[in-house]
């Protein structure tokens, strides 16, 4: 075999290697949309029913115990990534929420349901930094802010889903746990057989002799403003995500719009986030992370605000609601993006892990203030001043963060 033949056949294995990664990553992060908006999805008929007797402080204490999980594990995530290694640390957090998805159904009491939750919210907060930081290594740098938008398109996409699955079995809620949990080990069996360790992960532990990177790596002087301005704008950018995923149609019915269109405008909600994220990737890969994130947590703001108003009218109010999808959640991940870009490979799992881990803070507080509005009889339209006032402050984050990554070392190359 020539050189020149055996340089092609490295090349097109490294491609089907790289595309295998893309695919499983990207199928990971639909389970992970799919079950972060089953919840909000199915309060209405948790509450109507009052299965358990639960009540709508019971659903926001579920909510938020979900996201205490959620957020545990991503800051677990990181480190263990880093030290461990992405492929082994993604398949068992897999395989860990899914086995605890498919046991709420069975829960006997609100403490369970809420515990069983928690428990599978661990696993979950795992998958997401863990898949970017797997997707951004095997592309090249001047493409990660694509890689990390393109690979959340499977968030929304597992949250139109979910919201297509609960308009269609109605009161059958359990359906959609028994759903996700089995989907979740068969991807987890397909991981095991097809999804290949990261090579710049490799490449960094060779280079440095030790898998361990401290979290205090990251508060060296080259990465703590990245860092103190990554963690704001991640937290009120998942604040956002979280919120308005988990009390849409609650904030809708209390504006007086019926609950199956308050459910339909979850839907509209998150095909507008598909669609940003395909967009916001594209144009920050040519304008640049920091200023399109900036215009993207600018354009949320005032689409928010405007979403206080009521509307008569169902195609303005589902235009608004998309536009608000497109804008809200491709912001948060260019967040993400930013992160891969900024960071090199030998920190960039516990970068990422932190600013999923520290941002989760965000996710409780969304759905908390949000739920205690609703429940005070003020969620329409506090809620999304509120929320308006959180892009606001994300734009004022963004500001603060450098333009430009710190050097890099020779280990930090595209996934082969």
């Amino acid at each position: 075999m020539s050189v020149a033949s055996s340089g092609t056949s490295a090349e097109a294995s490294g491609a089907g290697r790289a595309v295998r990664t893309v695919i499983l990553c990207w199928t990971t992060v639909l389970l992970e949309g799919y079950d972060l908006v089953v919840l909000g999805a199915i309060i209405p008929t948790l509450l109507k029913t009052r299965h358990l007797g639960m009540t709508a402080g019971d659903a926001t204490t579920i909510a938020t115990l979900s996201l205490v999980g959620v957020a545990v594990g991503a800051l677990l995530a990181g480190p263990l990534a880093d030290r461990l290694g992405r492929r082994p640390l993604l398949i068992a957090s897999v395989v860990e929420f899914s086995v605890f998805t498919l046991l709420v159904p069975s829960a006997g009491s609100v403490a369970v349901f809420a515990a069983l939750r928690l428990a599978a919210g661990v696993g979950l907060g795992a998958c997401m930094p863990v898949s970017l930081t797997m997707t951004a290594e095997r592309l090249p740098a001047e493409r990660r802010a694509r890689a990390g938008t393109l690979t959340m398109t499977g968030y929304h996409t597992g949250a139109v889903i979910t919201s297509l699955l609960a308009l269609w079995v109605s009161g059958d809620w359990q359906v959609l746990f028994y759903v996700l949990g089995a989907a979740g080990l068969a991807v987890a069996a397909v991981q095991w057989f097809l999804l290949p360790e990261s090579a710049a992960f490799l490449r960094a532990r060779a280079a440095s002799g030790s898998p361990r990177v401290p979290f205090t790596e990251l508060l060296r002087p080259a990465y703590l403003r990245a860092g103190v301005g990554v963690w704001v704008a991640s937290f009120m950018g998942l604040l956002l995500v979280y919120g308005l995923n988990t009390w849409l149609p609650k904030l809708m019915n209390d504006a007086g719009y019926p609950v199956p269109t308050a459910v339909t405008q979850l839907l509209v909600l998150n095909a507008g986030g598909v669609a940003g994220l395909v967009l916001g990737g594209f144009v920050a890969d040519r304008r640049g992370i920091k200023p399109t994130t900036l215009g993207w947590f600018a354009g949320s703001a005032v689409l928010l605000a405007c979403l206080g108003v009521r509307m008569d009218s169902d195609l303005l109010l589902g235009t608004v609601v998309f536009l608000t999808g497109v804008f809200v959640f491709s912001a948060q991940v260019l967040v993400y993006a930013y992160v891969t870009h900024f960071y090199p490979a030998a920190v960039r799992g516990t970068a990422l892990g932190s600013a999923s881990g520290i941002g989760r803070a965000g996710s409780l507080v969304g759905p908390s203030v949000t739920g205690a509005l609703v429940t005070a009889g003020i969620g329409h339209p506090w809620g999304f001043c509120f929320f308006a006032a959180v892009a606001v402050c994300a734009v004022l984050a963004v500001l603060t963060l450098p333009g430009r990554p710190p050097g890099r070392g020779a280990e930090d190359g595209p996934g082969a």
